[in-house]
């Protein structure tokens, strides 16, 4: 399944995390020193939820952010 959500489309970005050495400037170092750079991900917080799509239950994945704003009709259980 892809990290997509159904309800805004968010899905995963990419980053850098950065490494950084030395004393800052400002503590009196000779300035910080970018010494390795990672590519990463950015996943969004996605759940699979039960919602009511097109009148008929079904299941999406949705994030949670969507979720709190209430764009998402749950399906009532029986």
């Amino acid at each position: 399944m892809s990290k997509i959500c159904s309800i805004c489309g968010k899905k995963p970005v990419a980053g850098r995390t950065i490494k950084r050495r030395g004393l800052s400037k400002k503590k009196g170092g000779v300035g910080l020193k970018i010494t390795g750079v990672n590519i990463r991900r950015f996943l969004p917080n996605l759940k699979t939820v039960r919602a009511i799509v097109d009148g008929s239950p079904k299941r999406i994945r949705v994030c949670v952010k969507c979720l709190k704003a209430g764009k998402v009709k749950k399906a009532i259980r029986f």
